[in-house]
């Protein structure tokens, strides 16, 4: 169980590189800044995920009661948002890919700033590392995708026959992840049974994917992904956070779980869209 444990990062890693590295030299800058420019698609994802989500955690929390280490692992979660997770998700659900990128990269960017200002509001006393932040979402998100536009930009032949195996790499990795988070993780998920932590990982992950699908627009693509992109949050970011600044242990864990939660939930959703929007596209095919 050790050696398991010991390989997530490694995995995670590769998952989190090889999926920026495959969305990079799949688009172009022109393609993933597109999207954004639709004024008021951008300013509902914002409200979705800094301002409706963050606010949804802390009324889960005090509604259902929850201890303090599981309430904070909840606002966490809820104030961070930019889920590395989003391509892939939005890759399978066959919805607005480039979309899917340039909220991730938006939402990103935005809560390196947005967790040190407003987390010591939602939780008193508590106080982060906007660099030690921003330093791992730039290396582990920023970077790569970066370096997969670039070589979209100048050597496309290369990026052509790259797309392919980073693809495959993101899956594999992704499945492997879920499994080996699920195996590790099994005792911390039992001992949230009877704190209604469980319950609480259900109700935000469900409701931050209700409500970007309200908010996400007429476009089947835009509302797809917002659900997505809002339901799944930036772990990465909320572990880094709850590591470094909280002794209970139970903080962690609850950010573990809710990401569980999260997959569990959101994966099968991804495929209910993904047939969804299929249908339409093999239509217009068809037509064609």
């Amino acid at each position: 169980m050790e050696l398991l444990s010991k390989a997530i990062p490694a995995v995670m890693l590769t998952f989190v590189v090889s999926s920026m590295l495959a969305v990079g030299v799949s688009l172009t800058v022109s393609q993933i800044v597109a999207p954004l420019r639709n004024a008021r698609l951008v300013c509902l994802s914002l409200l979705a995920n800094f301002v409706l989500v963050p606010l949804a955690a802390v009324a889960i929390a005090k509604l259902l009661a929850l201890d303090q280490p599981l309430a904070v692992g909840l606002v966490l979660l809820g104030a961070a948002a930019g889920a590395p997770f989003l391509p892939k998700l939005a890759g399978i659900a066959k919805g607005d890919l480039a979309f899917s990128v340039g909220l991730m990269v938006l939402l990103m960017v935005l809560t390196v700033a947005y967790l040190p200002l407003v987390l010591p509001m939602l939780l008193k006393g508590v106080s982060v590392d906007p660099m030690k932040i921003a330093r791992s979402l730039f290396l582990l998100m920023l970077l790569p995708l970066g370096v997969g536009l670039a070589v979209k930009s100048r050597l496309e032949g290369i990026a052509d026959r790259v797309r392919g195996p980073l693809n495959l790499t993101s899956s594999v990795t992704l499945s492997l992840l879920i499994i080996l988070l699920l195996i590790t993780n099994m005792k911390n998920v039992i001992s949230l049974f009877g704190t209604r932590g469980i319950l609480a990982s259900i109700l935000f992950v469900a409701g931050g994917a209700a409500i970007g699908w309200l908010l996400g627009g007429p476009g089947e693509g835009t509302k797809g992904v917002l659900s997505l992109g809002t339901g799944q949050r930036n772990i990465a970011a909320a572990l880094v956070v709850g590591g470094s600044n909280f002794d209970d242990e139970r903080v962690v864990v609850m950010v573990v779980v809710v990401a569980i939660v999260g997959l569990l939930i959101l994966i099968p959703l991804t495929r209910v869209l993904g047939s969804r929007n299929a249908e339409p596209r093999a239509s217009k095919a068809a037509a064609s």
